[in-house]
């Protein structure tokens, strides 16, 4: 297998208990609904690759970034109440990273280009928040506040009008990563 096939896999493994133990579950692509292979999800082992992992089926809920490591107590780490119930995986991403945000939604009010992590949208764009975005190169994180902290949301190449169609509804957000993480 090529360099660049081998890159493009990632592998996370689910346990229902903490401690990685209890039944477990193996995954290596996108999965909507982990409730037919584990009751519950109290830890989690990345092997190799990154990942969103969400509290509601179909990528919905609450968001949380997890690349290669050992997570023993997820719930906890995470902050989470619920479980785990469904898992993206994050591809590999080589070249420039490219991001119209908006100030409101349908890509409305000031608008701004960004090829660099914002840590704080108010402080350099003067925009109190941004509600619509066009993901143009690349993978990025978005958070609720200021310096990469709070509620994150996923966004991969393509135009989000309004947040609400994610299950963000009333969420704003404060300040933008690239997953720049070599997954």
């Amino acid at each position: 297998m090529s360099n660049t096939g081998m890159n493009m896999r990632g592998k996370i493994t689910f346990y229902e208990e903490k401690n990685f133990q209890g039944r477990s579950y193996e995954c290596m692509n996108d999965c909507s609904d982990m409730s037919s292979s584990l009751s519950r999800c109290q830890s989690c082992r990345v092997e190799s690759g990154c990942f969103m992992v969400y509290d509601r089926n179909n990528y919905m809920g609450n968001q949380y970034f997890m690349k290669r490591g050992e997570y023993s107590d997820s719930m906890s780490m995470m902050g989470m109440r619920d479980c785990i119930k469904s898992c993206r995986m994050i591809p590999m991403h080589r070249g420039q990273y490219r991001m119209k945000i908006y100030e409101n939604e349908n890509f409305g009010g000031q608008s701004h280009e960004m090829m660099e992590d914002c840590d704080n949208i108010m402080d350099r764009y003067r925009m109190n928040e941004c509600q619509s975005c066009n993901v143009m190169d690349g993978h990025w994180l978005m958070y609720e506040q200021p310096q990469f902290r709070g509620k994150m949301m996923y966004m991969r190449p393509g135009e989000y009008r309004n947040f609400r169609d994610m299950g963000m509804s009333g969420q704003r957000f404060m300040s933008m990563r690239r997953i720049t993480d070599s997954c």
